[in-house]
């Protein structure tokens, strides 16, 4: 198994900026903008020209943090 990508290096929460939700890099692209346009059926590269700000490793950051958060949920049903 591989090493996940820390996504803590690349996530950023501001309150004033797209809600208080999580952006990549301090940017105004959000985790759930880049997990929605995969979830469309977009593939990384799409993704990466759309967004020319957007590095490969905050694709996987974002999808780390989907990850953790679902453990965290499964977690909590598991009380």
């Amino acid at each position: 198994m591989t090493k996940r990508v820390s996504y803590r290096d690349r996530l950023t929460i501001e309150p004033g900026k797209r809600g208080g939700k999580p952006c990549i890099r301090g940017l105004r692209i959000t985790v759930y903008d880049v997990l929605e346009n995969l979830a469309s059926g977009m593939t990384q590269e799409e993704i990466l020209d759309d967004f020319p700000e957007l590095e490969r490793g905050d694709l996987l950051a974002c999808l780390s943090f989907a990850a953790d958060r679902e453990r965290h949920i499964e977690s909590l049903k598991a009380l």
